[in-house]
């Protein structure tokens, strides 16, 4: 089908129907009738030659051809919309919004921003940090650096760095612990990942304790517990290089086990653009210098 012979109006009806559930909030936000976004969106369809809703009672529910076209239509449209903008502040630089789990924005990443300014001055990039759990398309995310096992629903994944765990207690903690059976008796901080703590005590050849007590979204939070005295955290350690040596926190035994990697992630309905390209090779190259 050509594209150009595609009716702007509709796909805008079409794609605010979606985004906000209702013709009649659709109609809203676009300044119209609700009757007039409903003629819009069954003249797309008839253009289409599919149905894009189930018109219900109490609603609309998306079938599986319109669920195809939404993340299509939102970033087309946003994406738009910034340039647009851009353009009218006669002021132009493309827009590249990158999210982060925080552990990796504030351990790697944050230090080393400055040379991708310095390379790639006329790209506008927009971080947003998040810890771990991201709707890459309501968050507008061109990129998402993220913690796992690279198997994420509809996106496309590129490993960056391994994160080995090992323990990071308190100083004045770290003198009771003369060998790792010595943790069983500690409090032991958790992440929501509640496996990690068994891998570690089998790497050590210990029986892991029954784990109790407070559980945390978010290594930075984790650190920062540890460092207040209020047990010992289970983290990835190169991510916490300074405060290790500032000494806020110390890393009791040498014991690592590879739980995860860093991953750059796009989704899969997501081209890249000429500044998403620029950052992952960025990326990559600095990550292979480090």
């Amino acid at each position: 089908m050509d594209i150009s012979q595609m009716p702007l109006n509709a796909l805008r009806a079409f794609e605010a129907s979606a985004r906000l559930g209702s013709f009649t909030r659709a109609g809203l936000e676009l300044r119209v009738t609700q009757t007039a976004i409903s003629h819009q969106v069954k003249g797309l369809e008839d253009t289409l030659g599919v149905t894009l809703f189930e018109r219900l009672p109490r609603g609309l529910a998306l079938t599986d051809e319109g669920i195809a076209l939404v993340p299509v239509l939102t970033d087309a449209f946003r994406r738009m919309s910034a340039t647009l903008s851009q353009l009218e502040e006669g002021n132009f630089q493309e827009i590249l919004t990158v999210g982060v789990v925080a552990t990796f924005a504030t351990g790697w990443l944050l230090r080393r921003l400055h040379g991708f300014r310095r390379l790639h001055p006329s790209v506008d990039l927009r971080v947003k940090t998040n810890n771990n759990r991201a709707d890459m398309l309501a968050d507008g995310l061109d990129w998402f650096i993220r913690f796992g096992d690279g198997a994420w629903h509809g996106t496309e994944a590129q490993p960056l760095l391994g994160a080995p765990l090992s323990p990071v207690c308190a100083p004045a903690l770290r003198e009771r612990l003369r060998r790792p059976a010595d943790l069983v008796h500690e409090q032991l901080l958790r992440s929501y990942r509640i496996d990690e703590w068994s891998l570690w005590f089998r790497a050590a050849g210990i029986a892991a304790p029954k784990l109790r007590g407070w559980m945390f979204d978010s290594s930075l939070t984790l650190v920062e517990a540890a460092a207040q005295g209020a047990g010992v955290a289970l983290v990835p350690v190169a991510m916490f290089a300074d405060p290790i040596a500032a000494g806020r926190v110390v890393q009791p035994f040498a014991i690592e086990v590879p739980a995860g990697t860093y991953w750059l992630t796009r989704l899969k309905s997501r081209s890249e653009t000429s500044s998403m390209q620029a950052f992952r090779r960025w990326l990559v190259a600095e990550i292979g210098g480090a």
